[in-house]
């Protein structure tokens, strides 16, 4: 163990040799996004490709860049905002909150090298551990001030209210707390609920939640705890999964599988569906597999991690299951490879324009894994009937300069009270709100 840190320094010079050497996309982004995405030949090597943003942070008045029509303040500045939950009478819960302790997430020497290029990208801030209330009570799309509404939690992440109880998703369980509305602070500690997979690799920490739209069940979405299985299957345990919890009788089941990161979930106004956007594997090369967005069926298999998009088979997986390819679920609509794709929301309530009437706003984290890269913005996904239609339309720019330097990551997508599009940007620590630019009238 003595000479673990100098063989790693040694070798991390020669790791980005290798990876320097790695081939680029040979698509547009484009062409991985949609109903009908490009599915290439998969390219794997013993180094995969590595093309890491540094973390800079925002400096000034510096902000992203809106779309035409749109204009974008800082809501609020926060310690590694990175979920955001609107509560009835227009508050804002943020999630500040970052990976736990996860001994076994780094061991051995490829491990380590990761967790070095986390750390680059902004990963490795240590987690407040709270939820945090934000008010706008004059109205003009700039809180007040934050206070802590919750804290002493484990990682968390997700949150919902159903009625009068505020539940909230930590790395290791489902807990709640009574809720009071315009309460500044919870009243007690929180109970557990519900014990979910967690563990020392716990490899997607994040746990989110959301309510069916008649609050009698919570669907829980858990990621893997790997990338293709490469622990082995016995870890996957419990986990790629999105579950279902009854509120009234404590029953939970799972209600799908084989989605690799299931992170952000949103139901669908017109159909009552249940929407998830979900990254996909790794290390295939630049131009997948395309992270997705898909209406959930009850009992459906979505392939991780035996096989990607239907019945891509990833050779990769030991043993292989043909019988599970076999029934896996195409999902809806592609957000692109790489692309980290974590935030979705509905449009429901918006403001912003008669585009963004119907569909879905999607917060794109931004890859590690492509050259060019991939993401590091907010798109709108426009729908019809109910479903995706075209391309999306970009929202939120800019979180990167060409020299790799990012001075922000999106994460988390609300729409608030008002019809303004709030974003959790925990590599910069704010909260930006996007807006339309008001009409002027002339004379």
């Amino acid at each position: 163990m003595a000479h673990s840190t100098p063989r790693l320094a040694l070798l991390v010079p020669l790791f980005v040799a290798a990876v320097a050497c790695a081939g680029r996309s040979t698509l547009p982004e484009s062409a991985t996004i949609g109903e009908t995405p490009t599915i290439v030949e998969p390219e794997t090597s013993l180094i995969p490709e590595i093309n890491v943003v540094t973390a800079v942070g925002w400096t000034g008045d510096a902000r992203p860049v809106a779309a035409p029509g749109l204009q974008v303040t800082a809501f609020a500045r926060l310690d590694h905002p990175r979920w955001l939950y609107v509560l009835p009478n227009g508050d804002v819960l943020v999630a500040e909150t970052n990976a736990p302790e996860r001994p076994q997430d780094d061991e051995g020497l490829r491990g380590k090298l990761f967790k070095r290029f986390q750390a680059q990208a902004g990963g490795a801030a240590p987690s407040a551990n709270r939820l945090s209330l934000l008010r706008d009570a004059d109205g003009d799309g700039v809180a007040e001030g934050h206070t802590p509404f919750l804290t002493g939690l484990n990682a968390p992440f997700g949150m919902a209210l159903v009625h009068d109880t505020l539940y909230v998703a930590n790395t290791d369980a489902v807990v709640k707390v009574a809720y009071e509305p315009g309460a500044s602070m919870a009243a007690a500690a929180p109970a557990r609920v519900l014990e979910l997979p967690a563990g020392p690799r716990n490899h997607h920490w994040t746990k989110n939640i959301v309510a069916d739209a008649d609050g009698t069940r919570l669907y829980i979405a858990i990621g893997s705890n790997s990338n293709v299985a490469e622990h082995g299957l016995a870890e996957e345990e419990g986990r790629a999964e999105v579950w279902e919890l009854d509120l009234t009788t404590g029953a939970q089941r799972v209600f799908a599988t084989g989605l690799r990161n299931p992170v952000g979930m949103a139901i669908e106004p017109l159909t009552g569906a249940l929407w998830v956007a979900v990254n996909e594997r790794d290390e295939l090369g630049p131009d997948l597999v395309p992270d997705y967005m898909t209406a959930v069926k009850d009992g459906g298999f979505y392939g991780w991690p035996f096989s990607y998009f239907g019945a891509h088979v990833d050779t990769r997986v030991e043993p292989q299951r043909p019988d599970l390819v076999a029934r896996a679920i195409v999902p809806d609509y592609a957000l692109g490879a790489h692309t980290a794709s974590l935030g979705l929301a509905s449009a429901s309530g918006n403001m912003l324009g008669p585009s963004f009437r119907q569909g879905m706003f999607v917060g794109q984290h931004g890859s590690w894994n492509r050259e060019p890269r991939s993401g590091y913005k907010v798109i709108f996904v426009p729908f019809e009937n109910g479903r995706p239609r075209g391309q999306p339309v970009e929202v939120l720019t800019g979180f990167v300069r060409e020299n790799g330097d990012a001075m922000g990551r999106p994460v988390g997508v609300a729409v608030d009270g008002r019809g303004g599009l709030l974003v959790a940007d925990d590599v910069g620590n704010t909260v930006w709100r996007v807006s339309a630019v008001a009409a002027t009238t002339s004379r």
